[in-house]
């Protein structure tokens, strides 16, 4: 946070409060997706997860605010569905699918461009970064390009041309992330952000389920494992309150504060898919790890200063 001479001071309690699960718990939902993958249907096992998360928060706030909380206008209504959509079921289902091929660790590198993005958002409606921001979107693009090189990334399954084209695929899903995060500001929402949240887990987890039907995914729930089970369980839990804290914090912290998820997620998510399920850790995946998040480093390092 910044003061009104623009000097940097430290997070308020109720921002980090609220920063601490998106580091830790987003940084193990790339673990989590690639153990429900291992037995559940990629799309409705990650819609059904969102709907159970939405459902969840959806009774709490009704038993601590009564059921007035969830009235929302027409209005209302289409932009939730549009950012629910838009970020829950394009970032995480692109990631989800995804992941049948590029290790977990790598999936959470290519998804930490986000703030890249965004500041070549801003410059496109015509804001002016600092120099070190800059400096950063560069770094960070350089590195994602060495990320995207054939052969850079050993396979989950499938061949190197299936990592690098699911590795677009992702990082097109982490452009529909950022610029529908940036564009929420704008958007007529409700006014409690837990409200918001609700709708946007129950419209990704129905988009996911039925996308994922029509495309021939069905329950078989005598195959499913125990370690599908509990990945699947985990990110019920990380959905119910990274992604609560993640739409609190778009509209109470600085947008740059917001983003330092996306440095510190890729560093625990290759940690555990090194430790828990030996996800091989190339050098050139190194180095671009250590370009890409320097990049993200210099980026929100620069915003910060600006402000």
């Amino acid at each position: 946070m910044t003061d009104v001479r623009g000097v940097v001071r430290a997070p308020t309690p109720a921002i980090l409060l609220r920063l601490i699960p998106l580091w830790i718990l987003w940084g193990a939902t790339y673990l989590g997706i690639a153990l429900l993958l291992q037995s559940m249907p990629v799309l409705m096992g990650n819609g059904s997860r969102f709907i159970v998360a939405g459902l969840i928060l959806g009774l709490i706030l009704m038993a601590v605010r009564g059921p007035r909380v969830l009235l929302i206008t027409a209005s209302q209504f289409r932009s939730v569905v549009v950012m629910g959509v838009m970020i829950l079921s394009v970032g995480i289902g692109m990631v989800s699918l995804a992941e049948r091929y590029v290790p977990s660790g790598i999936a959470a590198l290519l998804v930490s461009v986000s703030p890249l993005w965004m500041v070549l958002f801003r410059l496109r409606a015509g804001d002016r970064p600092s120099r070190l921001t800059l400096a950063g979107v560069a770094v960070g693009l350089a590195g994602l390009m060495l990320m995207l090189l054939p052969g850079g990334t050993s396979p989950v399954s499938g061949t190197d041309l299936d990592v690098m084209l699911w590795s677009i695929g992702i990082v097109a899903g982490s452009l529909s992330w950022a610029y529908f995060s940036w564009r929420s500001t704008s958007y007529d929402l409700p006014a409690n952000l837990l409200t918001t949240t609700v709708y946007e887990l129950l419209t990704a987890g129905v988009f996911l389920s039925v996308i994922g039907a029509l495309t021939g995914e069905r329950w078989d729930f005598s195959a499913i494992t125990a370690v599908s089970w509990f990945g699947w369980t985990y990110l019920v839990i990380a959905s119910l309150i990274a992604y609560a804290s993640y739409v609190w914090l778009l509209g109470n912290a600085p947008i740059s504060l917001t983003s330092t998820y996306a440095y510190v997620n890729p560093v625990v998510a290759v940690i555990l898919g090194l430790i828990i399920v030996a996800e091989p850790l190339t050098r050139d995946v190194g180095i671009g790890l250590t370009i890409v998040v320097g990049g993200v480093v210099l980026v929100v390092s620069g915003e910060r200063r600006r402000r």
